[in-house]
């Protein structure tokens, strides 16, 4: 048993399990490249203006009411002046009822008719081999408020305080404002200011409306710049919003899908149409919804990269340990009769080799994209395993067999990371073949191998004696 070929297949299984180690190091290398790179991505997307999403147009109306407070107040006496004490030397006091005019919480009233169009324009921005994709985006929005529904969210004595109502749009960040900023209501302009970042270190614009009772119509030019991400809130009862784009690998996410997106080499365009109903904002209400629509209610567009080779290296990397199994079986299999049985030392040299792989393609994939690192670092492994198995395996013509099988299987590692849809298909299809060949190429197989030592092969045995020559027979 100890001599079997049985053992030599256990052993190269065990080796196989130790060629974990290095892989789970080039995985490691994998993901802090990757980190690096987003980490660089996002700090000049962040100069530049960082991920954008809008919410608002809001109008914002301030509510007082009059009401009758008891006040405690000193009693004077009326000659000096001084208040007057009791016959235990206390102040006295007197209870009056006073009419004050105190604050109450302002009322938001979201737009009845909102209609956006966002037009982007994106540019390349390089930090080292780093490239990060940033837009410069113009809005155009039109809307209007319904007033008369303010009436029924006051209660009691309240006031509206019409004179003092602003208009408050949400940003991700005022820095990213650039360019054309006006807000105009039946053609004529308004004055607008920052908005001081909330609790929630949003920035924003704000501009005082005067009496929106009236005005009609609204139209707020925006320009402002971003990177990865638009997003927008449909904060009108009616929200109509366009995006077009000259970026042809748009990702659309958040609440809702756009309705038919055109996507072309050229860009894309998409439409929504988002009802009432749909959305979880109330019209009219006592407190700041902001939350709500930012977080549950907005919607917009990623600007993917398509060429993302770190994910591909990194999946690629998950199945190398499948790849150098493969390997390491074909060459358990092909080298026969040979004289020389592979040393476990050749095995994890070849499994050494195809780690290197991965590294390989990464780097070189940061200079010269995924495709033609795929085929030069895939063929150079090929061709050094290829040759290492002609000179240091002495596999012979079998070493034919060798260099197609790599050629194969990188052929399908390729196939696999450029189809995420069928990875998982294919990767078990081909675990799959390779079980079955080797169940087939070792159905003769006598894995107990003979039971002396004059019978055999393998790392642990020695050459078998030579036969006793036959006597000669005696004329």
């Amino acid at each position: 048993m100890l001599r079997s070929p049985g053992l030599r297949f256990i052993t190269v299984g065990f080796l196989i399990l130790l060629m974990f180690i290095p892989i789970l190091f080039v995985g490691e290398i994998i993901n802090d490249r990757a980190n690096y790179n987003r980490l660089t991505r996002d700090s000049v997307g962040q100069e530049w203006g960082g991920r954008q999403l809008i919410s608002g147009p809001v109008l914002v109306v301030p509510v007082q009411e009059t009401v009758t407070v008891r006040e405690k107040q000193p009693v004077l006496d009326p000659l000096s002046g001084l208040q007057r004490l009791n016959d235990n030397d206390k102040p006295i006091f007197r209870h009056v009822d006073v009419e004050k005019t105190v604050n109450r919480d302002p009322v938001y009233l979201y737009p009845g008719q909102f209609t956006t169009r966002i037009d982007t324009t994106t540019q390349e921005r390089h930090r080292g081999i780093f490239t990060v994709p940033v837009y410069t985006a113009a809005a155009e929005m039109s809307f209007d408020f319904p007033t008369e529904l303010i009436a029924d969210a006051l209660r009691g004595k309240e006031v509206a305080m019409w004179d003092k109502a602003e208009i408050e749009l949400r940003v991700s960040s005022n820095h990213a404002l650039r360019g054309v900023a006006e807000l105009t209501a039946d053609a004529k302009p308004l004055q607008i200011e920052p908005l001081a970042p909330g609790d929630n270190s949003t920035g924003g614009l704000r501009a005082p409306t005067g009496d929106p009772r009236k005005q009609g119509s609204y139209k707020l030019l925006l320009g402002f710049n971003g990177a990865h991400s638009l997003s927008i809130a449909p904060v009108g009862r009616d929200s109509e919003v366009t995006m077009t784009s000259d970026w042809a690998h748009p990702s659309f996410r958040g609440a809702f899908l756009p309705t038919d997106p055109e996507i072309s080499d050229e860009g894309f365009s998409a439409h929504w149409l988002i009802p009432h109903l749909a959305r979880p904002l109330p019209q009219v209400s006592r407190s700041s919804q902001e939350h709500t629509a930012r977080h549950a209610a907005s919607f917009g567009v990623d600007f993917y990269q398509p060429n993302d080779f770190y994910q591909k290296s990194y999946r690629a990397a998950r199945y190398g340990l499948m790849f150098i199994a493969l390997t390491f079986l074909t060459i358990f299999l092909i080298e026969g009769q040979a004289k020389r049985p592979t040393h476990p030392v050749q095995y994890l040299l070849v499994g050494l080799a195809q780690s290197t792989f991965f590294l390989l393609m990464l780097a070189l994939a940061e200079q010269l994209g995924f495709g033609l690192a795929y085929l030069i670092s895939g063929a150079a492994t090929v061709t050094l395993v290829t040759a290492y198995g002609a000179t240091a395996l002495a596999l012979g013509k079998r070493t034919v067999v060798l260099g197609l099988l790599l050629t194969l299987l990188y052929a399908v590692l390729y196939l696999i990371l450029r189809s995420a849809d069928y990875a998982l298909l294919a990767g078990s299809v081909l675990a799959f073949a390779a079980v079955a060949g080797t169940m087939y190429a070792t159905r003769n197989e006598n894995w107990y191998g003979e039971k002396t030592a004059k019978s055999g092969r393998g790392w642990f045995r020695r050459p078998p004696a030579a036969p006793p020559e036959a006597p000669v027979p005696q004329g």
